[in-house]
């Protein structure tokens, strides 16, 4: 019975650990589309210019891009050394190889 429930513990302990990893997952995943996004409206106002829709979104994509940005950085660490914080974090996480899971 003991190994059943340390077992269980452990399953736990890994579903909080997967539910992180699946939320800073889906942030990353969401950075990646809105950049995708920022950049494909950019091209494409750079031939339609007077393209009031397109440039609305494009400003709408980039503020939401900044507030995910900023809301990543806060909770996880820095993206690029760019990011603004009072020490130099990059020495205090690990590097992304040594996680494991990117």
């Amino acid at each position: 019975m003991q190994g059943i429930d340390e077992n269980r513990t452990n399953c736990e302990c890994e579903e909080n650990n997967t539910v992180d990893c699946d939320v800073r997952r889906e942030m990353i995943n969401k950075i990646r589309c809105l950049e995708f996004a920022i950049n494909e409206l950019a091209l494409y106002l750079d031939t339609h210019p007077e393209d009031q829709r397109a440039l609305c979104l494009h400003n709408k994509y980039c503020k939401e891009l900044k507030d995910l940005k900023d809301k990543y950085q806060r909770v996880y660490g820095p993206l690029t050394i760019n990011y603004p914080c009072n020490k130099w974090r990059w020495l205090e996480m690990p590097w992304p190889w040594e996680r494991g899971n990117y």
